[in-house]
């Protein structure tokens, strides 16, 4: 049953009917600019989490999301802006019920991703640094680079309930 854009799927019970899930048919798209600044991080993740909750997305995808989220704009504000807040990180998104995709792309030169060294290697693990963008590809189902390497993609594709 479609109701004004959305989805209605109501799960039958012969005890009662009080069990209805709304979700929007269409995507929720949002572009934020935001100074190179860490604390504007919150406030994409914010926007993003709100579209992924309405599109009825799990605690544990949100928060795959909100993590791969902060360490993407983070490394976009202190290494590819180097914190000038004169610079910006454009903030994409587009959140349906299936998948959710954000991009983030700084004003740096970019970087090779294949070049970093691997957090995992017994000389790095003391490092306090490094791990951020072995987290995005653990939390998220695909992190794709540009060939400049200063926009990068992440992709959530909802978890099985």
């Amino acid at each position: 049953m479609r109701v004004e854009g959305h989805d209605l799927r109501v799960r039958h019970s012969t005890l009662n009917l009080d069990f209805a899930i709304l979700r929007p048919m269409h995507p929720l798209e949002g572009q934020l600019v935001l100074p190179s600044r860490l604390e504007e991080i919150r406030r994409a993740e914010q926007a993003v989490l709100a579209a992924a909750a309405g599109c009825g997305y799990g605690r544990e995808d949100r928060f795959a999301i909100q993590l791969a989220m902060e360490e993407a704009i983070s490394n976009a504000i202190k290494h590819g802006n180097c914190c000038d807040p004169a610079k910006q990180v454009r903030v994409e998104f587009q959140v349906d019920p299936e998948t959710v995709r954000i991009s983030v792309e700084d004003e740096g030169c970019g970087f090779c991703p294949e070049a970093l060294p691997d957090p995992t290697l017994d000389e790095n693990l003391p490092k306090p640094f490094g791990r951020g963008v072995m987290l995005m590809r653990v939390y998220m189902s695909e992190v794709r680079y540009n060939p400049r390497g200063n926009r990068v993609t992440l992709i959530r594709r909802r978890s099985q309930p």
